[in-house]
């Protein structure tokens, strides 16, 4: 059996074949590490693996036998407090999916480069991309970061007085951050299936009949839920 580590732990595997995405999300439950394409485009699921950053939905884990992962749980409690903080300070999390693998990104670049100029920091993060919440903020979180690693300084308390015109932490930025804001992949439940939605290729077309004895005969075969399955007015 091959091993290498992941936040500090030796993990061990038999077949080499799966991604360390994989790997990480169904065989470790780390679910911080998101699955964004699974193509190496989006940055979601990026890790540090010996202190570079690296794509999880890319390398097998064959090609990783001895090397050192680390997860956004893998974070020491300082890192997590002051992303988690600087994150949350400059507004830098809006649905928060991309937001674990920014930190992840950010933390390379901090590991080689302490003191980054804002033009580093967009170099380090060419390859997340982020949807929603607009690439400034982001960077602004990387150097605030920074400066607090660099200069030692305390995770500030929010006073919130609740007065108008406030700025305040969203409420869900730090799970969001830190990675433990559960998203419906992320969730596991005893005895949970899985189900697709299958469309008609032609739109507006008018569906008379479904045949799906076919899918009926495949092992892992449930059910065929269709409209007539839904109770109540459909309309």
């Amino acid at each position: 059996m091959s091993t290498f580590f992941v936040n500090g732990q030796e993990v061990g595997f038999a077949d080499g074949s799966e991604s360390l995405l994989t790997f990480l999300r169904e065989g470790l439950n780390l679910t911080g590490t998101k699955n964004g394409c699974s193509e190496g485009a989006c940055g979601t699921c990026t890790v540090v693996v010996d202190g570079k950053a690296v794509r999880a939905c890319i390398p097998p884990i064959s090609k990783l036998v001895g090397k050192h992962v680390t997860t956004i749980e893998g974070l020491t409690e300082r890192e997590r407090a002051v992303y988690a903080y600087a994150f949350s300070k400059t507004g830098a999390v809006q649905c928060g999916f991309c937001t674990p693998g920014m930190v992840m990104s950010g933390k390379a670049l901090l590991l080689q480069t302490p003191d980054p100029t804002s033009e580093q920091v967009r170099q380090a993060l060419r390859g997340n991309i982020c949807r929603c919440t607009g690439y400034v903020k982001i960077e602004e979180a990387i150097l605030l970061a920074g400066r607090m690693f660099r200069e030692g300084e305390a995770v500030p308390e929010p006073r919130l007085t609740g007065r108008l015109g406030e700025d305040f932490f969203r409420v869900d930025a730090a799970e969001k951050t830190l990675g433990t804001g559960l998203y419906t992949d992320d969730i596991t439940l005893d005895g949970m299936v899985y189900a697709k939605v299958l469309r008609s290729k032609y739109p507006r077309a008018r569906i008379v009949d479904i045949d799906y004895s076919l899918a009926a005969l495949h092992p892992d075969y449930i059910q065929v839920i269709t409209a007539e399955d839904v109770p109540g007015n459909i309309k």
